[in-house]
């Protein structure tokens, strides 16, 4: 399969790296990690998504890419989403979303609907607003970022199905390369924004994908979700906590690839 990775000159004024497989032909796909996180959390998901073209960048303040002082709004992240989708000569794309990667999709297609044919939401918000928890935390890092305080990280969302150690490892490596900067400023991005189906419109065919034993959303809240966006489609994993992704990339695979393909 056709893979590389390309350095992206944005018009937000960054470079962000990404990854590129599949053959030009097929229909694109943006993948949109989580915060904390890089493109190479899709690492298991991708062998199951052979079908399309898909774009995984590093976003703004992690992985790889640029990590500047500012830009870290919701806004902000949704532009730079779009931003990606001019660089590689993309009018419209479905875009799937991981997490807070989701809420950013959200965003992206609620302010740039014609952007976003198609929409998957795995472990996404309705809302961000308030305060989590482990914000105390984030407020008192400090450059260079403790490798243990980010494995430590780890169990703030309850696994439930086994995830291979290597990944476990990349995903820490993530955390360790960004800055203590990113890290807040993302997160207050996210927090103070307005819920993107409350400040505007998604009407993107949606597939939300919710792991039922997720301690940090309700599923109260992905039920508002799919009423909030016409025709959207709920398929809850029973035996999954929040990082769904992580935890059933395969069926997570199967599922966004069959309802993306039955969109056209």
């Amino acid at each position: 399969m056709e893979s590389q990775v390309r350095n992206l000159s944005l018009r937000t004024g960054i470079t962000v790296p990404c990854l590129i497989q599949g053959g030009a032909e097929a229909k694109p796909l943006l993948l949109l990690h989580a915060w904390g996180e890089s493109r190479r959390c899709f690492d298991r998901l991708l062998p199951g998504l052979a079908g399309f073209r898909t774009y995984a960048p590093d976003l703004r303040g992690q992985g790889e890419a640029d990590k500047p002082e500012d830009g870290y709004s919701l806004a902000e992240q949704a532009e730079d989403a779009a931003a990606i989708l001019d660089a590689v000569g993309v009018d419209a794309a479905f875009v799937l979303g991981s997490s807070s990667g989701g809420y950013v999709g959200q965003q992206l297609a609620a302010a740039h609907p014609g952007r976003v044919a198609g929409l998957v939401l795995v472990g996404s918000p309705l809302s961000l607003q308030g305060r989590p928890a482990f914000a105390d935390e984030v407020d008192q890092l400090t450059d260079p970022i403790d490798e243990d305080w980010v494995r430590g990280s780890l169990s703030w969302f309850t696994m439930h199905q086994p995830v291979p150690a290597w990944y476990l490892e990349d995903r820490v490596r993530d955390g360790v390369r960004m800055p203590a900067h990113a890290w807040k400023k993302i997160l207050a991005g996210l927090t103070s924004a307005a819920p993107p189906t409350e400040a505007g419109a998604v009407r993107a065919p949606t597939l939300i994908i919710y792991g039922g034993r997720d301690d940090l959303l309700p599923l109260q809240d992905q039920e508002v979700l799919a009423a909030r966006i016409p025709g959207a489609v709920l398929k809850v994993y029973p035996d999954a906590g929040h990082l769904v992704l992580w935890e059933h990339p395969d069926r997570v695979a199967a599922d966004a690839t069959a309802f993306l393909r039955a969109l056209g």
